[in-house]
This record gives structure tokens, C-alpha cells and sequence, in this order.
């Protein structure tokens, strides 16, 4: 009974940490947003390599996007999908006919001695790339018509090595979609933006890479990580290990969040989860703190909902309250319903929480034992 009481205590004085760490995160996002973006001076011709493997909900909208690009320079649309019967290949053609004069390729080639299948992909489609800039980016990401603009002018910024830029979630019309996305705009978000203003954080978003094929060519080439989980993580590090910055843009493209049932999304967040505690253990463990509600539930559960616990808790909820409040506004739409939002940080802790359990992480059907240091392997 003792101990349970210690702890109840314990975790209140952590809920109250929790909510101003929200508020905290509130204050930083909305600072990072309001950054002025960088002029461009010059379009340096562009391949943009999109990855594919499947036609997965919202693709063509997705690729489309990067089709009408307010952009005056030269630029290819490179794909890649590993297998000729690929669902990818009918939305390519299409877009193809629906822009008939846009430099699109399409390669279709596998290569299997990569343990991650879409560095095994990027592989494949480099010897395609016609250009010197290249922005990689996934399949689910779609852009505004300033995005080429927007990387052209942070490349051209002394000692940028690549331009990366964070992502927020686009709803499906179902639960598991829209709990998807909350995740990623009320969680992941705030978290970055955060942990940059800090110096804890230094990212680097598979949502966009772009880098010159010198400085590719310098951090070892797509080759070098063709066994890495997070791929993305690694690309930017190696790039900062040469001595350049990693360019984080001040605005945000969309992750289409295509989760239909509960299983595909815990899947999906807990790779995402076991990446990141594999490349960052010790924030990773630290990020305990960010669970304000189901700390708060927990702490009032040991302490009897005592005044003092259920105080913490209104302490708690209204901090997250603020800080989705502040993030609908930064992002301008609406952002999930309010009845979802305690369901969300619920499912946020089960998923930090099972991320230490062993296991292995499913990725596009495949499984993969994940080794401390964040290599893949297949089994």
C-alpha cells in the first residue's frame, strides 16, 4: 500500500512536468511555424525519386501533387516499384496520360541484397536520375504547388548539405486512419519541433531528402544503407558527420495515413516506435514524459482519485487540450474530434509501452528482427 502511494505521488509530480512539457511543445511549434521561409535565386533542374510498392489509398492524389509544382526549372518524376504485376504501375500510366509533357520514368527492377526494401528500390532507380538534385520522398507524402520552390532556396543556403521538412497526417474516413493522424500531428509533431528547439532532436524526414548526387555520393551512396531500419535517420547523420547542415523547412507536407483496422495501425506505430528507440534510446526512454494523460489516470488509480491526483489530471488534460487547440490553429483545419483525443494519448502509451517488449517490426509484409544498433534483418 506504501509503495502504491509513493508511486501515485510520484507519477503526479510527473503529470505536472507532462503538462507544462506540453505547453512547452505549444509555445515552440507555433515559433517554428512562423519562420520566414528563404527566397530562391535560381531552379537547378530536379529528379524527384518516389519509391513505390502497391496502390495504396490516396496515391494518385499523392504523386499528382508533385506534378503541378510552381516551379520554372526542369523536372523528372522517377519511380520505382520492384515487381512488373505492381497495383503501383496503372496509377503511373495514368499519370502519365494525364500529363503528357512531364519528364515521368518509371523502373521496374528488383534488387534484392537490400535488407530494406525501399533502399533495394532507390538503388534500383538511381541510374535513371537525369539530374544533380534529388529529392527523395515516400509514396504517401503529397506537397503544395511551392514545395520545389521552397527546397531549391534552403539548398542554395551556405553549408546546407539536404533539406528535409516535417509531416503532418491526412485522415481515411475510418477510426484507425483518424487515430493514425492524431498521432502524427498531436504527438510526433510537437515532439520534433521540440526536441529541436532543445538541440535533442536532429532529424531527418523520409517525408522529403533532398541533397545534391555529390553529397550522396560522399555519405557512401544509397548502398550504405541498404540494411538500416531508419534509412532516413542515417542518410541525414552521415550527412552532418561531413560537416553540413541538414536544412529543416519551416512548413509541413502530409502523410496520407492509411491504417484500416487496429492490428495495421499498431504494426505501423510500433516499427515506427522501435526505430526511433533504436537510434535514440535515451530520448526515446526520456519521451516518457510527453504521456500526460495515462500517467494522470494511473497516478489517481494508486492514489483513490484523491483531490489532489484528480487535480493533476485536469492539469493534464487541459494542457493537451491547449496544445491540440494550438496545433489545429498552426496547421489551419479542424484536427480530430475531442472525444478522440484521450483515446489517442491512451493508444500512444500502449504503443511506447509494448515498443520495449521483444518483437519484430512488419514492414510492407515482411518481417524483420531489428539489432541494437537499428540494422534489419530479414527473417
Amino acid at each position: 500500500m506504501a509503495v502504491a502511494i509513493i508511486a501515485g505521488w510520484v507519477l503526479v509530480g510527473t503529470v505536472l512536468a507532462s503538462a507544462s512539457y506540453a505547453l512547452a511543445a505549444a509555445y515552440f511549434t507555433g515559433r517554428f511555424f512562423a519562420r520566414p521561409a528563404a527566397g530562391v535565386s535560381s531552379f537547378p533542374s530536379v529528379t524527384i525519386l518516389k519509391p513505390l510498392h502497391g496502390a495504396e489509398p490516396g496515391l494518385g492524389k499523392n504523386l499528382e501533387s508533385f506534378c503541378t509544382q510552381d516551379y520554372p526549372g526542369v523536372v523528372q518524376l522517377l519511380f520505382g516499384v520492384q515487381r512488373a504485376e505492381d497495383a503501383a504501375i496503372p496509377v503511373v500510366e495514368e499519370l502519365r496520360k494525364a500529363y503528357p509533357h512531364f519528364d515521368i520514368t518509371l523502373v521496374i527492377e528488383a534488387y534484392r541484397e537490400a535488407a530494406n526494401p525501399k533502399i533495394g528500390n532507390l538503388i534500383s532507380m538511381l541510374p535513371g536520375a537525369r539530374h544533380d538534385v534529388l529529392v527523395l520522398s515516400d509514396s504517401d507524402i503529397g506537397v503544395p504547388s511551392d514545395y520545389l520552390r521552397k527546397i531549391a532556396a534552403a539548398l542554395e543556403e551556405p553549408g546546407v548539405g539536404a533539406v528535409t521538412c516535417c509531416y503532418v497526417g491526412r485522415a481515411l474516413d475510418n477510426i484507425w486512419s483518424k487515430l493514425a493522424t492524431a498521432g502524427i500531428d498531436y504527438h510526433f509533431l510537437p515532439n520534433v519541433v521540440l526536441g529541436m528547439a532543445f538541440g535533442l532532436a536532429k532529424p531527418c524526414f523520409g517525408s522529403t531528402i533532398a541533397l545534391k548526387r555529390a553529397v550522396l555520393t560522399e555519405i557512401g551512396g544509397f548502398e550504405a544503407y541498404s540494411d538500416r531500419l531508419a534509412d532516413d535517420y542515417e542518410i541525414g547523420n552521415a550527412v552532418r558527420s561531413l560537416g553540413y547542415r541538414v536544412a529543416i523547412l519551416p512548413f509541413a507536407v502530409t502523410h496520407t495515413c492509411i491504417e484500416t483496422s487496429c492490428a495495421a495501425l499498431l504494426r505501423h506505430e510500433l516499427r515506427w516506435a522501435r526505430t526511433i528507440l533504436a537510434v535514440e534510446p535515451l530520448g526515446y526512454v526520456g519521451s516518457a514524459v510527453t504521456h500526460a494523460l495515462p500517467l494522470s489516470l494511473i497516478g489517481a488509480a494508486l492514489l483513490r482519485f484523491s483531490l489532489p491526483s484528480l487535480a493533476a489530471f485536469a492539469a493534464a488534460l487541459a494542457a493537451r487540450l491547449y496544445l491540440k487547440r494550438k496545433i489545429d490553429r498552426i496547421l489551419a483545419r479542424r484536427g480530430a474530434s475531442p472525444w478522440l483525443f484521450p483515446l489517442r494519448d491512451v493508444l500512444s502509451f500502449a504503443v511506447f509501452a509494448g515498443s520495449f517488449l521483444p518483437g519484430r517490426v512488419d514492414w510492407r509484409g515482411h518481417r524483420y528482427r531489428v539489432e541494437a544498433d537499428g540494422q534489419l534483418a530479414r527473417e
